[in-house]
């Protein structure tokens, strides 16, 4: 049952924001949008103890959880985010279940190591991790790591969007534009392009002038950085 972390009892409450219902609701309903969370799935008292008090620090709500089975199964409408999880030291199973959530990087992933299985580390990093901490945790480099991980979160998710528009763009392509695309971004000339097509070299600049347009391609070097995110060959 996912809860969140209680703060310490000198905090001033009114500053909290009540943002879960009851974890029984069939559609675990948020009751207003998380600008910034930090999802937790570990038993650390310390990792606790600074929790408390980040809602202060980094401006996140923090939302913990008894499982990554539980974290998975929450329906997230936070705008940037990261995940904390206790690095397993015997469950295999569990191990990989945490490597396979650090390998999304959706949200990125903060591991908390408290044994010293050096071969569990060196997987959960090459996994994806986007940093791994050792107990007892150091405040100071937790909070630095949850503002990183934070901060790239973000970066992630304004890549996957703008990618997300340009397929959009893309999609309004005919087939013929999309013909066209390929051959002006690998540099040939209209006279070229039309000759490989089998078409005049006004009807290419036609289709041409149709594909800057609906690709929103202010010059030539923009649609070729958009055809180079599109992973287009030349």
């Amino acid at each position: 049952m996912q809860t969140s972390i209680p703060e310490p009892a000198s905090q001033n409450r009114s500053n909290s924001v009540e943002v879960l219902r009851s974890a029984s609701s069939p559609t675990h309903c948020l009751l207003q949008r998380i600008c910034q969370a930090v999802y937790t799935v570990t038993d650390s008292p310390c990792v606790h103890a600074v929790l408390s008090v980040l809602r202060d620090r980094v401006g996140a709500e923090v939302v913990g959880f008894g499982s990554a089975p539980e974290f998975l199964e929450y329906v997230r409408t936070d705008e940037s985010s990261c995940l904390i999880l206790d690095l397993p030291c015997s469950d295999r199973e569990d191990l990989e279940l945490h490597c396979q959530l650090a390998a999304r990087s959706c949200p990125p992933v903060i591991f908390i190591c408290g044994h010293s299985d050096i071969c569990s580390a060196v997987r959960a990093m090459k996994a994806g991790a986007i940093e791994l901490l050792t107990m007892p945790v150091d405040p100071s480099a937790l909070i630095e790591a949850i503002q990183a991980a934070i901060a790239h979160d973000r970066r992630l998710r304004k890549k996957r969007a703008e990618l997300a528009q340009l397929k959009d763009r893309l999609a309004l392509l005919t087939p013929r534009e999309r013909e066209v695309l390929p051959l002006i971004t690998g540099g040939l000339l209209n006279k070229q392009a039309a000759c490989v097509l089998g078409i005049s070299e006004v009807t290419l600049q036609i289709h041409r002038s149709q594909v800057m347009r609906k690709m929103k391609a202010g010059s030539l070097p923009d649609l070729v950085r958009m055809a180079a995110k599109l992973h287009i060959p030349s």
